[in-house]
């Protein structure tokens, strides 16, 4: 362990927790920022799965509540039961697909040039849903009463996210909306899909890539996690508070400007 493996846990720490429940990419964003820092190496890739744990805890801890109430009376309550089996059908297509093209997916797609191009193509994405699809009219309703065949549908939008770049955030919430979820409900949806969607992915690339643990430092493995729950967990509390009366357009432009940079820039790298 040394001071710069401290410092750049902080920074993908950060970057992670700010990206993931945002609809801009966090494993696009951490592809890119392993770029700029110099990081590669399946060490570095499994800790970039390490630190996702640290944005899944935010949501669990700050969903605590209504997770627990869920545990406690799915027997006894149907609004309760009606939640857990939305979250399960709607998590069900990435844990199928997921599994059998994970080595094709790591092979072919994890790159900055695959993520600067999904950034762009995303951010006209965003437009083309603000533009067409949502409405200010629509009333806010509960999570809860989204029907099975709409998170059915909103699981085969997170299949999008399997491409780096194209955020699952993004690909649920703008998903959702597009189907007639109330922006609220539809990003409150995303949170909790995000938890058995990231932990299934983060015990499945940890146990693939057990061996690389070794080349970690667990105190800076720790640090970035720790650093990336709090990221998380600020910019799902706000977020929640910006939904309410804002549209997703600033984030379209910062994804075509990123992507465009990015792009620009690999060019005269490469």
């Amino acid at each position: 362990m040394d001071a710069a493996s401290l410092l750049n846990a902080t920074i993908l720490g950060i970057v992670e927790g700010l990206t993931e429940f945002l609809p801009v990419s966090s494993t696009g964003h951490l592809i890119l920022a392993d770029a700029v820092l110099g990081i590669s190496g399946p060490a570095s890739k499994l800790f970039d799965v390490v630190i996702q744990v640290g944005a899944i805890l935010a949501v669990c801890w700050l969903y605590r509540a209504r997770l627990w109430a869920a545990t406690a009376r799915f027997a006894t309550d149907p609004v309760q039961r009606r939640f857990v089996i939305n979250v399960t059908v709607a998590f069900l297509p990435a844990a199928v697909v997921g599994v059998f093209a994970y080595k094709a997916i790591k092979a072919y797609l994890f790159s900055p040039w695959v993520v600067a191009t999904s950034l762009i193509v995303g951010g006209f994405a965003i437009l083309l849903v603000e533009r067409w699809c949502d409405r200010d009219d629509r009333p806010e309703v509960p999570v809860d009463v989204i029907t099975a065949r709409t998170a059915f549908y909103i699981g085969l939008c997170q299949l999008l996210a399997m491409i780096p770049g194209v955020s699952r955030a993004g690909a649920t919430i703008l998903g959702a909306v597009a189907l007639g979820v109330p922006r609220r409900a539809a990003t409150e949806f995303s949170f909790y899909l995000a938890i058995p969607t990231l932990v299934g992915a983060a015990v499945y690339d940890i146990y693939k890539n057990r061996h690389d643990l070794a080349g970690n430092d667990p105190i800076v493995m720790c640090v970035g996690l720790v650093v990336s729950f709090i990221a998380a967990a600020i910019v799902i509390k706000w977020l929640i508070g910006f939904v309410a009366h804002h549209r997703f357009t600033v984030f379209a432009w910062y994804r075509i400007a990123v992507g465009a940079l990015a792009l620009v820039l690999l060019s005269v790298a490469g």
